[in-house]
């Protein structure tokens, strides 16, 4: 046998067994092949329709009014699961099962994840997809109706765009920005206006709306993200909408690699509400920002062969130029 064909015969036999190996591990968390009556138990408890929903309305959406700072407590809005936020997880839970589809996500994966982002691997396979708000909610955030409609959009860090869908239903230009090129084609399939990242803040123009949506702990200067947003939104009537996941634990993405970025924000507390307090009171006035809402939202995403989605937790703003900062610039 020639050193190709037992190369070949070596690959073949290495990724049958990695295949065997993945099934292997989705079988254990089956119901059929969970064998321990305790752990049947728990497992079936977990898959309950009706105890899933009661945890999600419960946890992913619980906040103690009374343990916010005094400023924030009458700000804050109470979101709950609605019809869209099941259908993404619907969805999310049916391609869990795409089980050929997994095998291959999962294997072109392992071969990536040293050479590229996790962002880029997502972009390039159709994954990854990311649910922060249903329109219902967006409109309740922003207390505005269906019909409101407003200039220019600018969505930060915009992934796939499924996001930005949401909210540029209501706006009649949608700006996005992208460093991941899967994601930019993405964005480019529903036609939104691509700006560089060192470009959207020298358009010429400002904008109504900015979201910056779970980017603040994954970009390297947050605090100079920050001041560029207040100097891009419109006088007065501009807003903010930023999405933080808590615990707040900032980190940039390196060539495959996690590292601290180079501007520390320091978020103090320990529950969610004494982060929220501590966002609101220290990082963000000390911006220019004022908050003039804030709810607490499960941040979704598609999930894999192992789970169905994944959840985090996230606190969603949102802000207004304070009246002090618009009046010194």
């Amino acid at each position: 046998m020639c050193p190709l064909q037992l190369k070949t015969l070596l690959f073949g036999a290495w990724l049958l067994g990695y295949v065997f190996f993945l099934l292997s591990i989705r079988r254990m968390w089956t119901g059929k092949y969970v064998r321990s009556p305790l752990a049947r138990s728990l497992f079936l408890n977990m898959v309950s329709e009706d105890e899933a929903a009661a945890t999600e309305t419960q946890e992913w959406y619980r906040c103690g009014p009374d343990l916010l700072g005094e400023s924030v407590r009458p700000l804050f809005v109470q979101s709950h699961l609605d019809s869209d936020t099941k259908a993404f997880l619907k969805r999310s839970v049916d391609k869990s099962g795409w089980l050929f589809t997994q095998l291959y996500h999962s294997f072109v994966s392992t071969f990536l994840s040293p050479l590229v982002s996790r962002t880029s691997i997502n972009g390039f396979l159709g994954r990854g997809s990311m649910f922060v708000f249903s329109p219902e909610q967006f409109q309740q955030l922003l207390r505005v109706g269906p019909e409101w409609r407003s200039d220019r959009l600018l969505d930060l860090g915009a992934g796939d765009g499924a996001v930005t869908g949401v909210m540029g239903a209501h706006f009649r230009e949608v700006y996005a920005t992208e460093v991941s090129p899967p994601m930019k084609w993405h964005l480019q399939r529903r036609n939104y206006k691509l700006l560089g990242i060192d470009e959207w803040q020298h358009t010429g123009f400002q904008y109504d709306v900015i979201s910056c949506l779970n980017l603040l702990d994954r970009c390297e200067h947050p605090l100079h993200l920050l001041q560029d947003i207040r100097l891009s939104l419109v006088p007065s009537t501009g807003r903010l909408i930023l999405a933080a996941v808590l615990p707040f634990q900032p980190y940039v993405e390196v060539g495959g690699k996690w590292q601290r970025p180079n501007e520390h924000i320091k978020v103090q507390g320990k529950t969610w509400e004494e982060q929220v307090t501590n966002l609101s009171s220290e990082v963000f006035r000390k911006a220019g920002f004022e908050v003039e809402a804030v709810t607490r939202l499960p941040y979704l995403c598609e999930g894999d062969m192992y789970n169905d989605y994944y959840v985090l937790d996230d606190a969603v703003f949102v802000l207004k130029v304070s009246d002090n900062t618009s009046e010194s610039a």
